[in-house]
């Protein structure tokens, strides 16, 4: 199964705050709008997603079809069949992709601990 490019999405309760302490880890300001309360900040390979307000808890979070850099690649595995391989596992989710054949989509499969897995195609 080729998940993709890997980061940690946390749920953060000041953005700016959040933001100055990765700053002083070495991370910058790889995408998102601060304005919108996310960022998704970098250091060398690792990712990590800063939202104020947009869910709970933290998520582990994986996007098929994007390497670390979030360019795209040519061989991955659909959103659709990585959701059709877990069910057939068994896996729990908290939330599936409807009748979408392609395109962008986004499900959510909780590990045996209740940890959100976000499996999020852009593409």
């Amino acid at each position: 199964m080729k998940l993709g490019a890997f980061s940690v999405s946390l749920a953060v309760k000041d953005i700016k705050a959040s933001k100055e302490f990765y700053e002083n880890l070495g991370f910058s300001v790889f995408a998102g709008e601060i304005e919108r309360n996310y960022l998704i900040m970098k250091n060398q390979s690792t990712l990590i997603g800063l939202f104020q307000g947009m869910f709970e808890n933290n998520i582990l979070t994986f996007n098929p079809g994007w390497d670390q850099d979030a360019n795209t690649l040519e061989d991955y595995d659909d959103v659709r069949k990585i959701q059709k391989q877990l069910k057939s596992k068994n896996a729990t989710f908290a939330s599936e992709i409807e009748a979408a054949d392609s395109g962008p989509a986004s499900f959510v499969v909780l590990d045996p601990d209740g940890n959100a897995i976000l499996i999020d195609q852009h593409i």
